[in-house]
């Protein structure tokens, strides 16, 4: 594959997307996709760092078709509320990235709903968000949804015994499945539109080590990942960069369905676009089934959708 830059990015005009996560990564394939035409929605929980966040994008880009609204992944209520308005307020819907997410929190802690509040936010919230904006997706124009992962899904394990940590809880293992499920989901997703003839194209990415505000935001700056992004920044790449492998996956015509992406140097750490490697795990078609179904049920959202 060619180096794939931002300059590569089709004319997405007429093309409408929600893209999760107010600033980092989101932030910037907002802007990404706002400088070639998209409608963009950017939704989080934060109205004054969405505010900031589409004030950005508006500066970046005179012009630019952005709006925020709110969207609180660890509160399913907020997932289905934010649903809801979209559908009031558009017909359909083309481009879906779930991007947002949550790193290490020291101590324990959950969502609204009672679940682990990595696990939660990173991966059933996106769940749920995928299933509610289901209806729109399936009347846009080449649908797609991108779901961010990370090269942390290749140390995951799902630990069907205890998904929400209560039994034990490590930040990082915890992080780790989280990453891992939202890998299994996009393929899952991908075999499942593909059956049901949804036309939905479903495609995972993942920024590499990107040089983000998530650590500072989670663990802290003088924790051991926060230091680590302080004194050895030379090892994290620009946020623009990072973003690429998912730009590239909700926007590029040689983006493969069920594909999944990431920077193609330094063992995936680095770099532009490219095929990024599956960890054996998320192969695993029956894995998959099992999380897809208690995913359902702890969400108690069914993602069957009527033609």
């Amino acid at each position: 594959m060619a180096k794939w830059i931002d300059a590569d990015i089709p004319n997405q005009r007429g093309r409408s997307a929600v893209v999760t996560g107010t600033g980092g990564l989101g932030l910037q394939t907002a802007l990404s996709l706002a400088r070639s035409g998209c409608d963009v929605t950017i939704a989080g929980r934060h109205p004054q760092r969405g505010a900031d966040a589409v004030a950005r994008v508006q500066h970046t880009v005179p012009g630019a078709t952005v709006r925020f609204e709110k969207l609180h992944l660890a509160d399913l209520s907020s997932v289905a509320s934010f649903a809801q308005r979209m559908k009031t307020s558009r017909e359909s819907l083309d481009l879906l990235v779930n991007n947002a997410g949550i790193m290490v929190p020291p101590k324990r802690q959950e969502t609204r709903d009672g679940f682990e509040l990595q696990f939660g936010t990173n991966y059933l919230g996106h769940f749920a968000l995928t299933g509610h904006l289901m209806p729109l997706l399936l009347k846009g124009a080449d649908p797609r949804v991108v779901t961010v992962s990370s090269v942390a899904a290749r140390g995951g394990t799902i630990d069907f015994d205890d998904l929400n940590s209560q039994k034990h809880y490590r930040p990082m293992a915890a992080y780790s499945q989280s990453k891992l499920a939202c890998l299994m989901f996009a393929l899952e997703l991908q075999d499942r539109s593909r059956a049901a003839g949804w036309r939905v194209t479903s495609i995972a990415a993942h920024p590499g080590v990107a040089r983000t505000e998530l650590l500072y935001n989670a663990p802290g700056r003088r924790s051991m990942q926060g230091l680590a992004r302080t004194f050895l920044w030379f090892l994290f790449q620009p946020v623009p960069q990072g973003a690429l492998p998912q730009i590239f996956a909700v926007t590029s015509p040689d983006a493969e369905p069920g594909g999944y992406y990431g920077p193609d140097r330094l063992g995936e750490t680095r770099g532009h676009p490219g095929p990024a490697r599956v960890p054996p795990k998320a192969l695993d078609r029956a894995a998959r089934m099992r999380l897809w179904e208690i995913s359902q049920h702890m969400t108690g959202l069914s993602m069957v959708f009527a033609q």
